[in-house]
């Protein structure tokens, strides 16, 4: 017994470049949560420690590390002997451009009706793979519904 798709498969080609963008946004998601926790950290306790971001993101502090100074080759993240982690400015602006995203996509799903708590769940992984049309339809419904209300 065959199943009906729903839609038909795209040819191989757009297939493909589909799991591919999907895997490079899994890759970039690591990388901006990374700088986003440094940068919220920072702002909150004053220093961003390894042992902080483990503890954070439920992983080893030998993950942390290892995420830490791929960072550091990206030019990130950069540290300083007893003094913890600190942004480069190209992680700040990863950082705030990752924090920008994830706003727009929590105020969309409370727009549509999701809880708080649902909302700021979801959208930690909403935001690394919605696509900027997706996020600027996001932003467009947001601005029309605000229009809406005035």
């Amino acid at each position: 017994m065959s199943r009906a798709s729903p839609r038909p498969l795209p040819p191989p080609e757009d297939h493909a470049a589909r799991f591919a963008q999907q895997r490079e946004a899994d890759r970039t998601a690591i990388a901006e949560d990374y700088v986003e926790l440094i940068a919220d950290l920072l702002q909150e306790e004053g220093e961003a420690r390894a042992v902080d971001i483990a503890r954070r993101m439920g992983v080893a502090q030998a993950t942390v590390a290892a995420t830490v100074a791929r960072l550091q080759r990206d030019g990130l993240v950069e540290t300083k002997p007893y003094r913890g982690l600190f942004l480069t400015p190209a992680g700040q602006a990863v950082a705030s451009a990752a924090r920008a995203r994830h706003e727009l996509v929590v105020r969309f799903l409370l727009a549509v009706g999701l809880d708080p708590e649902t909302a700021e769940a979801d959208a930690e992984g909403l935001e690394h793979h919605a696509s900027d049309k997706a996020l600027a339809a996001f932003a467009r419904f947001l601005a029309r519904q605000e229009g809406d209300r005035t």
